[in-house]
Parts: C-alpha cells; structure tokens; sequence
C-alpha cells in the first residue's frame, strides 16, 4: 500500500493496556512507513500526551483499567472543544450498543480485534486523509481570516487618518495648528478613563474628538477670519457651526461617527444650559461632549495663538475651576484637576515647536484679537487684546 508524501509524519498514538497490540500495531505503522508512531499502556497519560503532541490520529482500546476507551474519549474532547479529536476505536465488541456509544462520545471508526493488517492501515490512512484536509481546510480559513483581519486594520486606519486631517483641516482654518487636536483628544482619552468610561470608549473618545470642529468648515471666512470683535448677527452665524458638524458627521451608524457627531453638537454646551446650539444643560449634554469642552477650553487658554498668549497652566485652572458648575460638568472639572500630572505629560509631549505659531495675513494687516476659539465672544481673557467692534 502506497501512502501520500504527507502522511508518513502524521503524529500517531496508539493506547492499549495490552503491550503486545501495542507492539503489533507500532510494527504495522512503522513497516508502512509511519516514522512518528508512540505507544503507550497508561491510559491516564493520554491527555497530557495529546495536549503536549496534538496528535493526528489516536487509536485508542476501549476496555481498559483506571480509564475505559469512554473516560479518555471524555477528556480529550475537553481539550479539543473547538475541534474534533481523530479516534480510532479498538475493540473486540461489536454489539450495536457499544459502537453507537462510541460514536457519541467521539469516536470516528472501529478497528476490530483480532487486527487485520489489510484494515488497520486503511481505515488508519483514510482518517489520515481525513485529518490532512481538515488541517489544509484550517488553515487556509485562519490565513484567510488574518488576511480579512489585515484588510480591516488598514481600512481601519485609514478612516482614523481621513477623520484626523479632517479634523486638523478645520483647525488650520481658525489659526489652530494640529498638535491642538491631538493634544485635546489624548486628554479626553485620560478624562474619559478618569471619569470611568471603559477602554474601548476612551480609544473612541481618542478618535471621535478631533472631528468637533469640522463644522468650521462651512464658515465664511469673513467670519473665521475676521480681526476683532464680531458683531452678534455674524457671533450668529459662527455658533451654527456645530450644527453643520453634527451634519457632516450624521448619517454612519458607527459607534466612532455616533460619538464623533454627539461631540460636534455638544462640545459648545454648557452645563448651566447657557450653551449653543440647543441649551442643553447637565446630563441632558452628551458625556463625550462635556468631556471635550473641558479639554479643548484647557489647551486654547494655555496656547500660544497669533491673537493671543498663552495662559499659565495655573491661570487655566483657575478659569477652569471658576467656571465649574456653569460651563463645566463639576464632576469632571475636578477629575480634570486631579489627573494634570497627566495632562501636563501630554501636554509636554505634544508641545508647539519654537516659532509654530505665525500670524496669517487678514484684513488689512490688523492683529487678529478674535476670543479664545470662539468660546466667549464678550469675555475679556489675561494677555489677549481686542479690537472694538
């Protein structure tokens, strides 16, 4: 009998309390060419054998002591819960009772005794095969799964940094830089975890925050752009800009766009309900939205723009602190308190390089004196200038 190349080093066991049907069939398997046999007379090595060897194929006797065939059946189908565990039975019992319990507990076909040898290797060689085209099938499906895995990943990746540079896009129209973004949204991850959100909300909260300006895109420049004070019918038409957010955001029902588009809308509102676009006050705010507004206040009064200086880390605070209760949700204006170790890390991290912040050219070469991002358009802030209305 001529076997396939790919079967003389299937792992074969063969368990019989009886040594010399151990003998018998290791003499068979090795004449055939069979190089990876083991046999042994102790059923209760079986399992920690299979665990240790995944063997191809087990040809196991079913009356034994300490362990009958049904009790090793029994452990190794524990051990293989997501796949099946080749079993030839070896048996002088032929009675129908007893081979169906076999099948039942696992068994996949019978080898009577006394052995054939004509029998032995085919039916071994056929759950071989058998064996051989599962593990191909298997792994063709994990290779193919890991390439699928792969493919989400990029197109994964991929919508992060399309949501990223679109985020920064709206940043460069107001004179924001992108290290903004990415130091507001990584302090919103630390804000989220610190106010008790789970890890996969924090990563989203991570992804999500950068997008809650995008809305400034649909700004006449006129407006953006403007040098001074505006006037309330243009502060108007500025503050419909997390309405065109939630716009460009809605539509996808993923968990990030969901989050991305609540963000957008409600980063503006404040926890009195003095906010924009609906006045929404306390929890009515949505938690992503309330973590933002703390975080993107804290990195606009502590950065350097070309229409204002920094603010200390400590004059932030105070303002921060200040406003607790009013703009900010209280509770997570004092979480914002207890992690700046981290957020100062961040924010070192991620620091502006020298000389980043330049003045773009606007009007006729008026200093621009516009409030801090636009959040209180009649709130005078240290170190910043304006020009009358």
């Amino acid at each position: 009998m001529v076997i396939p190349l790919q079967l003389p080093t299937a792992r074969i066991l063969i368990v019989d309390d009886q040594p010399p049907n151990v003998l018998l069939l290791e003499k068979m398997l090795q004449q055939e060419g069979y190089t990876n046999v083991l046999g042994v007379t102790d059923p209760t090595l079986v399992a920690d054998l299979y665990a240790l060897h995944r063997f191809d194929i087990v040809l196991l006797d079913l009356n034994m002591p300490q362990l009958d065939g049904f009790q090793v059946m029994q452990q190794l189908q524990a051990l293989e819960q997501e796949n099946y565990v080749p079993i030839l039975m070896l048996t002088a019992q032929s009675d129908p009772a007893t081979r169906l319990r076999a099948l039942q507990s696992g068994a996949r076909d019978f080898i009577g005794k006394p052995f054939d040898r004509l029998e032995v290797l085919t039916r071994i060689r056929n759950m071989l095969e058998v064996r051989l085209m599962h593990n191909q099938i298997r792994d063709q499906n994990s290779i193919l799964e890991e390439k699928v895995a792969e493919r989400t990943r990029e197109l994964s990746d991929t919508r992060l940094e399309v949501i990223r540079r679109l985020g920064r896009a709206a940043e460069y129209r107001d004179n924001e830089t992108g290290l903004h973004i990415i130091r507001m949204s990584q302090y919103a991850a630390r804000l989220g975890q610190a106010a008790g959100l789970s890890d996969a909300e924090c990563e989203m909260l991570l992804n999500a925050s950068p997008m809650h300006d995008i809305g400034k895109i649909g700004i006449p420049d006129r407006i953006l752009l403007k040098p001074g004070k505006l006037e309330p019918d243009e502060w108007e038409i500025m503050k419909t800009h997390a309405a065109i957010g939630a716009e460009i955001l809605s539509g996808h029902h993923s968990g990030l766009m969901e989050m991305a588009r609540a963000i957008a809308l409600g980063h503006h509102e404040k926890w009195d309900g003095s906010g924009y676009p609906n006045g929404l006050a306390g929890d009515a705010i949505p938690l992503a939205g309330r973590i933002v507004a703390v975080c993107d206040v804290f990195d606009a009064l502590t950065s350097e723009r070309p229409y204002k200086q920094a603010w200390s880390v400590e004059e932030s605070l105070a303002y921060i602190a200040l406003h607790s209760g009013r703009h900010f949700d209280p509770a997570l204006a004092q979480c914002f308190q207890e992690i700046m170790p981290d957020v100062l890390a961040i924010r070192e991290r991620y620091a502006e390089p020298a000389n980043a912040v330049v003045s773009k050219q606007v009007g006729c070469g008026e200093e621009r004196t516009a409030s801090f991002a636009r959040i209180g358009q009649n709130e005078y802030k240290p170190g910043e200038t304006r020009r009358s209305g």
